[in-house]
């Protein structure tokens, strides 16, 4: 993992600009002995925005920039001039990125349309000039107001993908191999547990020049939810999918209690995620005949549709294809964006627990644990 560019949690140091002071300028000119208050407000400090951008698709880019500070604003000067205003900063990041308040684990904002922009951090307001204070009997205050002090604010930026379904399943249930036969995608593919450290993304052509997105996220284990795994770190992708397809090998033990697994999970993490359309797919079907279908089928969960494939074999593509398009496309279909985000929690955790890594070096702040 340390050698991926795939980046989807980054903590940063976000601080806007300050407002500048406002001016206690008196005119001067030849031949006016007296000619009063003239000083100009202060510049509007820089705010911090959050914008999507959809020729994004990593925090990469943020790992390395921890600190957005916009520049303060300038004070005022003379003949009522105002200051210049400080430059707004603007965050780029991948649509489907969703913003928490670092220090209490409170839920900010998300952007899941190009071009999306949220203002994160407001701008100090600039300090008015003493020619605002002039009255008939002050006609010349010597004063002037300060800027208004700059907001700062510890964020956590997460990416949730956006697909239209999304691949649920046990290690080595045949995720990956369906990704890369019916789509260009190139996952690795291996005969051991978690191959898939870090989701890909796949297009899946359908009929009639429709297509839609494919989303390969890492096996879930019983346990997940408390962390066990790759636990928390990528079960978030599975919120933003329209579709889950549950994928289970048919030489499973018990294909109703694999699948009862992977819901509970799923649930324990976000009880919304029961709400989500789903289809199973029973893999690695070429080992078995029609008579075994026919046995199996008796004993799947009920009321969702399920289909018999084989990625390696080419079975049943077409027929999943179908069932996928249709479920997408559904009147009663629930919108991928429909979701409510949780706060997380956040609390100290002990630091003389010897298998958390990364723990606080001397001097600094205790270490925090995230839960989701």
């Amino acid at each position: 993992m340390a050698d991926s560019n795939f980046v989807d949690y980054v903590k940063i140091y976000c601080c806007s600009g300050k407002g500048g002071k406002g001016s206690s300028h008196f005119r001067r000119a030849k031949y006016i002995p007296k000619g009063g208050p003239d000083g100009g407000d202060g510049g509007r400090g820089g705010h911090v925005f959050l914008r999507a951008n959809r020729n994004l698709w990593t925090l990469l880019h943020l790992k390395y920039e921890r600190h957005i500070i916009a520049t303060p604003g300038e004070g005022g000067s003379n003949k009522g001039s105002t200051g210049k205003s400080g430059e707004d900063r603007y965050i780029d990041v991948p649509c489907g990125t969703v913003v928490y308040d670092a220090d209490t684990g409170d839920f900010i904002c998300d952007v899941t349309e190009d071009g999306q922009t949220v203002r994160l951090l407001k701008g100090g307001k600039g300090g008015w000039g003493n020619i605002h204070f002039k009255t008939s009997t002050n006609q010349a205050p010597r004063y002037a107001q300060p800027g208004e002090p700059s907001e700062e604010r510890n964020i956590i930026l997460q990416l949730k993908l956006l697909a239209d379904v999304g691949l649920v399943g046990l290690p080595n249930a045949g995720k990956s191999t369906l990704l890369s036969v019916i789509t260009t995608a190139k996952p690795k593919i291996a005969n051991y547990p978690f191959t898939t450290l870090e989701p890909n993304l796949g297009i899946v052509k359908y009929r009639d020049n429709r297509s839609f997105i494919m989303a390969d996220i890492p096996g879930i284990i019983e346990g997940a939810s408390e962390g066990r795994g790759l636990g928390l770190r990528f079960l978030r992708h599975i919120e933003r999918n329209s579709l889950l397809l549950f994928m289970i090998p048919a030489d499973s033990g018990d294909i109703k209690k694999e699948y009862e697994i992977l819901n509970s999970e799923l649930e324990k993490y976000n009880p919304d995620l029961a709400e989500k359309s789903r289809v199973l797919a029973i893999t690695k079907s070429d080992l078995t005949d029609e008579e075994l279908k026919n046995a199996l089928s008796r004993n799947l969960p009920e009321n969702i549709p399920h289909v018999f494939i084989s990625s390696v074999a080419g079975q049943g593509l077409d027929a999943l294809k179908d069932i996928l398009w249709t479920e997408l496309n559904r009147e009663t279909f629930q919108d991928k964006e429909k979701i409510v985000h949780k706060n997380m929690g956040i609390k100290p955790f002990d630091s003389q627990d010897d298998n958390i890594e990364g723990r606080a070096s001397a001097g600094s702040e205790p270490d925090m644990e995230y839960e989701w």
